[in-house]
């Protein structure tokens, strides 16, 4: 007899973990799908401070080993495969993976998203070598040395304010001839004496043999290139993108309704254009992306998907 979860998790950071654990604990036949290591986003994470009842020195990695483990010990399945398509039309919703393909009652899509990219030359090869895109998890590795924070927005203004506890200089790089974070964040940034700003600059290059060792700037209002080299006695600085983030929603393009940033449109019971699909965490149009809001996503979905199915399906 072909196999049929009562709902099918795409994606396994906090949102699908959560989800996994309130479907499980609920008696759902409950499939976890995930294309790397269980985790997402946060076990970049060196330190959780910010999720409520977090146990002292609380780890990203340690956070999401608990919730694996609650998912695992209410009979969720859990399974590694890479979701590559969907089809969303019939009652029974079909997720495609490159291992197989998956039949469920519900969907709940907790696929996340990704930071987005300079996409200058040498960021790729650099990135773990001074390009970082979290602060919490590498600003120690910049102690005393000097860092750029790229963006204008609240995340890059917050974690350059952040790095002045390390770095001895942070400079914010951003494309534009003020801030766009709010007001009262950019008073802290405007007051910290640790903290230059760089106007109307884009990066051009980065450059470095193994290590970040310089990077080339463009003045887009001018056109001047400008080129910075790390001091020698520090031999490398760090270079903190905070441009935003993309939704890994690409193969939902046509199957669901998306907002103009590619992200899912849901209600507040996390249901989507589509009954019986549901969406949680940070792939989803909200304004909070962090682990207590994707963790509540993720709760909602799965008693959204609980209450569909009992009113869709009889037993």
């Amino acid at each position: 007899m072909e196999k049929i979860y009562d709902v099918v998790i795409i994606g396994s950071g906090p949102a699908g973990l959560a989800a996994g654990l309130y479907a499980a604990r609920a008696k759902m036949k409950t499939l976890i799908l995930e294309k790397n290591k269980a985790g997402g986003q946060i076990v970049t994470t060196n330190e959780v401070a910010n999720y409520p009842g977090s146990i002292q020195n609380a780890t990203g990695p340690s956070l999401i080993a608990r919730m694996v483990e609650q998912t695992e010990e209410f009979g969720a399945e859990r399974k590694k495969d890479n979701v590559i398509d969907v089809d969303f039309t019939g009652k029974i919703k079909v997720v495609k993976g490159e291992e197989g393909e998956y039949k469920a009652k519900s969907v709940i899509i907790a696929g996340g998203a990704i930071p987005r990219l300079i996409g200058c030359p040498g960021e790729k090869e650099l990135t773990g070598k001074g390009v970082s895109y979290c602060a919490t998890c590498d600003a120690d590795f910049f102690t005393d040395l000097e860092v750029f924070v790229v963006g204008g927005g609240d995340s890059a203004v917050e974690e350059a304010i952040y790095l002045t506890k390390f770095a001895r200089k942070v400079t914010i790089v951003h494309r534009r001839d003020q801030l766009r974070a709010a007001k009262s964040i950019q008073e802290k940034a405007f007051k910290n004496e640790k903290i230059d700003f760089m106007w109307d600059t884009v990066i051009e290059e980065i450059k470095g043999d193994g290590i970040v060792e310089s990077v080339v700037f463009k003045n887009v209002k001018t056109g001047e290139i400008t080129e910075y080299h790390a001091n020698e006695e520090d031999g490398t600085f760090g270079i903190f993108p905070f441009v935003g983030y993309q939704p890994l929603s690409d193969i939902y393009k046509e199957k669901i309704k998306l907002n103009k940033a590619g992200y899912i449109i849901t209600d507040a019971d996390m249901r989507t254009s589509v009954e019986g699909v549901f969406a949680a965490g940070d792939i989803r149009e909200k304004s909070l992306r962090q682990v207590v809001t994707a963790t509540a996503d993720g709760a909602i979905a799965a008693v959204s998907a609980e209450k569909y199915i009992e009113n869709n399906f009889e037993e």
